[in-house]
């Protein structure tokens, strides 16, 4: 009968700092190692029962693989993976569902209880579409509750509306050039308006604004 010629697969993409130069295990670490193994499969694939992974570092309760070591999906039991389970594919992986479902039902689920969901397009464009797109912060102080966006070059929004309402406090700050414009017509409101120059820093304004000025020349 013929069997898989895969003996490549690892789920290690380099040596740990732990790892020796050629990339075992340190001597002091003891490889896992099992008696009751089990292979099936030929050269189209293989599923592997208890497999110890190239490292010798995890074993896997389940390893399904390819003719390609770089298709497989593995579900580990021990060592620094325990309880992990990893899909990889050198090509596409595509998740479809919710043809049979309503448009207000929950169609796909990703849940983690603890720790962080990282996606990462590592070359390549990160795309979210849907009729509606909604980003909710949930959590209690400044450290949780948040939305960050950052963007070493330019954050675009193009919308037919912009509404923004901050409870407390709305900043708008730019070290450069500020530009604001209507072609119809701008209001401004406010219980009071104070507008301050940079020549306060000379000669303070006789209803003050150095203090302020200071202030907006430090961030």
């Amino acid at each position: 009968m013929a069997t898989s010629q895969n003996r490549i697969n690892t789920r290690v993409g380099a040596p740990s700092s732990s790892a020796n130069s050629t990339g075992s295990l340190p001597e002091n670490n003891t490889s896992k190692k099992n008696y009751t193994g089990l292979r099936y499969g030929n050269d189209h694939g293989s599923v592997n029962f208890g497999h110890v992974h190239k490292m010798g570092d995890c074993t896997a309760d389940v390893l399904l693989q390819a003719s390609d070591g770089r298709h497989s999906i593995a579900l580990d039991k021990d060592g620094q993976r325990k309880g992990c389970t990893q899909l990889t594919a050198p090509g596409r992986i595509s998740i479809e569902a919710g043809e049979d479902l309503t448009e207000t039902e929950d169609t796909l689920f990703i849940h983690s209880w603890h720790g962080n969901i990282c996606i990462i397009a590592q070359d390549g464009k990160l795309r979210l579409q849907g009729t509606d797109i909604e980003l909710i912060a949930v959590g209690e102080g400044g450290s949780k509750g948040n939305i960050r966006l950052k963007a070493t070059e330019n954050i675009e929004l193009d919308s037919k509306k912009v509404a923004v309402n901050a409870k407390i406090n709305l900043r708008l700050a730019t070290p450069g050039t500020m530009e604001m414009s209507a072609n119809s017509c701008m209001k401004i409101y406010s219980s009071i308006v104070k507008g301050v120059t940079d020549a306060v820093a000379n000669k303070d304004g006789k209803t003050g604004g150095r203090n302020f000025q200071v202030n907006q020349n430090t961030f």
